[in-house]
């Protein structure tokens, strides 16, 4: 499988998760916006931060002000995290940047994927989506979760097997790692240090594990009540949860060392693998101990995923 094609196939699995995670994101905090008994500040500054987009929000939006209103306003985060294509992570770059790799991998890619894709973007640059945004923004949010899960879904149920699936879900599975530690550390911070009601704090939880699709699952693996060290615990090291740190660093080990076997030192590859194995070590061993603090674990995790996908990119995407 030659460079380019990998590449394209890595990068349409991470944009089609970027976008389903922020819309996940999105449609829970304005959901939130409307129940919890927070500054408008405290339920939409997160989405940004997670973002990594904090300083350009801050720059051209809230004009360089940390304390500016902007930071309150749903409507102005919503617009820069949904529309704004100057924005690299914002759902318009994600769509746009998943069918144009889609559309360079025509040729390894399911008819059936490429169609619900097609059909995406298409509809995401038509009225009817302003429209549905502006009238129903909760249905707008489905709308794209639905697209992109199916699409998800679709790349699992049409296409062999083999190395472009391999590259496509190894792409979902570093971007999901990402998203779900930069969204822990930021609410872990902000919930642990905000001094409100115990049923607040119950909700704050609730909605985090709404967020990452984990309420279900972790309400049935877990019987004590809601708290910040259990939720933690479940999204870092909960090896059945398909979200979990854990479970995405495992499970990317197990998919490049289907590309580059571990024995196969004549291939490119190697030092990714080796980081991934490393990682996914160190994770396994986190998750048997009492966490010292849950940021540095979480930093640690971030810095590792974004230099092994910059030596991926280097070893096997020609990047």
């Amino acid at each position: 499988m030659i460079s380019r094609v990998a590449d394209h196939c890595f990068w349409f699995g991470r944009y089609i998760e970027r976008a389903e995670s922020s819309a996940r994101m999105l449609a829970q905090a304005a959901s939130f916006a409307l129940d919890a008994e927070l500054p408008p500040a405290q339920v939409w500054r997160p989405i940004v931060v997670v973002s990594g987009e904090e300083d350009e929000f801050l720059d051209r939006v809230a004009e360089g002000a940390d304390d500016h209103p902007a930071w309150g306003d749903g409507e102005l985060v919503q617009r820069f995290m949904v529309w704004d294509e100057t924005n690299g992570v914002s759902i318009a770059s994600s769509i746009s940047g998943a069918r144009s790799n889609a559309r360079s991998i025509r040729e390894v890619l399911s008819a059936e994927a490429w169609e619900v894709v097609n059909e995406l973007h298409l509809w995401f640059g038509d009225s009817a989506a302003q429209a549905q945004y502006a009238s129903h923004r909760d249905g707008f949010y489905q709308h794209v979760r639905r697209s992109t899960q199916l699409t998800l879904g679709l790349l699992r149920s049409t296409m062999l097997h083999d190395e472009p699936l391999d590259f496509m879900w190894l792409g979902v599975l570093l971007e999901r790692v990402s998203q779900t530690a930069r969204m822990l550390d930021v609410h872990h911070h902000a919930f642990t240090t905000l001094r409100t009601h115990e049923l607040v704090e119950t909700s704050l939880w609730l909605s985090l594990l709404r967020a990452l699709s984990g309420q279900e699952a972790f309400m049935k693996s877990v019987t004590q009540r809601v708290s910040s060290e259990l939720v933690a615990r479940f999204l870092i090291a909960e090896d059945a949860f398909p979200r979990s740190i854990a479970y995405c660093v495992h499970s990317a080990h197990d998919r490049l060392a289907h590309i580059r076997p571990a024995d196969a030192h004549d291939l490119p590859g190697g030092q990714s693998l080796e980081r991934l194995r490393v990682l996914d070590t160190w994770v396994a061993a986190r998750a048997k101990e009492p966490f010292a603090s849950v940021h540095d674990l979480l930093t640690h995790v971030v810095d590792e995923v974004h230099a092994i996908c910059g030596t991926l990119g280097r070893e096997l995407l020609g990047a």
